[in-house]
């Protein structure tokens, strides 16, 4: 298939990018490649002279005679540059995964439909011949009712850091398993193993449950040691296997199961027969549908409604991922202590009984968190943070190397601890992190931000959304950016007022204080 008109704009030329570009210039319509490394620019520049080059996505959406994009660029770029290219009035391709989230992935689809678009995933196993020919084999009924179908997508290559393997591997197979069936599941669970220790799946399971009682897997992986692509549909009268590494791509196993009176089920095996397929490079054969479906404005087989479809049960398996890993470290001591079934504990960590952590935390490795405190929602402590005894910590705080909590400290909720003065991303500063110190009995409001190498004095009050640039006397109250000394505060938590000659009465508790040389110190204790 060739055209006269150049009117393509191919957006990534790296690890897929490349093969996208390669077939769109053989069909001789594409108008502009664009990347955003300019090395890479130059490279296609000496062997492909014939078109334009940027590294900017906003020239090729500006070029009026750019009527359609290939996107494939990294994954967590997907639904912006997708959403500014619908935006500019361009049909859209845009490989796996249309988005991150189902939610963006339908904000899509509906831009699409606004602007009267054409907006195509690449889910590529569903142009495959032999994927083609085993729809046909199932609806024929040569396969009888399909009772299992699972998959394998393993190999040893490219690891990513920004995506896991659900999202980088998955959804090929479960876009296929969707087309296959005709049916999306009932039910869908997962479980996974971070086997390089960098927050990221590497390995994972999806079993899938279907109305009609078929049930499957889908098992991904990038640390096996061989490549293996198979998808395998077991049915009441036959099997079949498509192996996308073997030459002949498509087997067929007529296999029988038959029952005797009185025993068991046994196997009846039988010579397995290549099916033939079509010829035909799958992924040439999907731009060249994308191509039809741009010039005769049809609906592509792959499109936003079934990539949508794939990243609903992407998420669902994400969400059992996250309840049914193994969280808390064998080496992690936990003794009497409470911990949720979403929270993350790492080896050599302590904590001791009667403390609770809540929902989605994560205590990192060697760390010490001492009695009866209360961890809230989504908070981060360590590595190697010392957390005292009755400490409560609420939601959304990060306690980072460096910072130590003594007894009886509060952190309110999204308070803020830093250990690097002068952070760049550039810029390895490790070995220059400050320690920061909060005194038993300290408060830490809302929102407030504690600058590293500073100590907040004991029972002192730092007001919400306040900004700790230096030391913090005992039983001061500061407020403020940068925050500065409004008063005095009872260790009881009450504020100090009517000091006379440097001596205090905490109306609430009755305790005594007294003022010398700028610091306040406990005269009289109530019990």
């Amino acid at each position: 298939m060739r055209f006269e008109k150049k009117f393509i704009g191919v957006i990534g030329l790296g690890y897929w990018g490349k093969n996208i570009f390669r077939n769109f210039y053989e069909m001789g319509i594409i108008r502009t490649a664009c990347d955003f490394n300019p090395r890479v620019i130059e490279e296609y520049k000496r062997g492909f002279d014939d078109i334009s080059y940027t590294v900017s996505v906003e020239d090729v959406l500006s070029d009026p005679a750019v009527k359609a994009v290939s996107i494939a660029t990294p994954a967590i770029t997907h639904c912006d540059i997708t959403k500014k290219s619908l935006l500019a009035g361009k049909d859209v391709f845009v490989e796996k995964p249309l988005a991150l989230t189902s939610e963006e992935g339908s904000q899509l689809m509906d831009l699409a439909v606004k602007k009267k678009k054409i907006l195509m995933v690449g889910h590529i196993l569903q142009y495959h011949p032999a994927v083609i020919r085993l729809k046909e084999l199932i609806k024929s009924g040569k396969l009888g009712k399909i009772q299992y179908i699972y998959s394998n997508r393993l190999n040893i290559g490219k690891l990513r850091t920004e995506e896991n393997i659900l999202w980088s591997f998955a959804p090929h197979d479960i876009s296929a398993i969707l087309m296959l069936l005709g049916e999306e599941p009932i039910n869908v669970s997962a479980f996974g193993n971070d086997s390089l220790g960098n927050g990221v799946y590497d390995t994972t399971v999806t079993s899938l449950e279907f109305k009609t009682g078929t049930k499957g897997h889908i098992f991904v992986s990038w640390l096996h040691p061989y490549k293996d692509q198979k998808l395998i549909i077991v049915g009441s009268k036959a099997m079949a296997v498509f192996d996308d590494i073997s030459k002949e791509k498509l087997f067929f196993y007529p296999h029988k199961i038959e029952w005797k009176k009185g025993c068991n089920p046994f196997a009846l095996r039988a010579n397995y027969e290549v099916i033939p397929v079509a010829s035909g490079e799958p992924l040439r054969l999907e731009l060249e549908h994308f191509v039809e479906c741009v010039q005769k404005r049809k609906r592509p087989k792959t499109d936003a409604s079934e990539g949508v479809k794939v990243l609903k049960i992407i998420e669902a398996a994400e969400k059992d991922l996250s309840r049914s890993a193994t969280r808390v470290s064998a080496s992690a001591m936990t003794k009497g202590a409470y911990i949720h079934e979403s929270c993350y504990v790492d080896e050599s960590v302590m904590i001791d009984e009667g403390t609770k952590i809540w929902h989605f935390s994560h205590i990192l490795k060697n760390s010490k968190i001492g009695k009866n405190c209360i961890i809230g929602q989504n908070v981060s402590i360590g590595p190697n943070v010392i957390i005292g005894n009755r400490c409560k910590i609420q939601n959304n705080v990060s306690v980072y190397k460096g910072v130590t909590l003594e007894d009886e400290v509060f952190c309110g909720p999204s308070c803020v601890f830093t250990n690097v003065y002068n952070p760049r991303a550039s810029i390895e500063r490790k070995n220059e992190f400050r320690p920061t110190i909060v005194k038993k009995g300290a408060t830490i409001g809302a929102n407030a931000t504690i600058i590293c190498g500073t100590t907040i004095g004991s029972y002192s009050l730092v007001g919400a959304g306040a900004v700790v640039k230096k030391d913090v006397p005992a039983y001061a109250v500061v407020i403020g950016v940068p925050a500065k000394q409004l008063g005095w505060v009872c260790r009881c938590g009450v504020s100090l007022k009517n000091i006379k000659k440097n001596n205090a009465i905490c109306k609430s508790c009755g305790n005594k204080y007294k003022i010398i040389k700028g610091s306040l110190v406990v005269i009289k204790e109530k019990k």
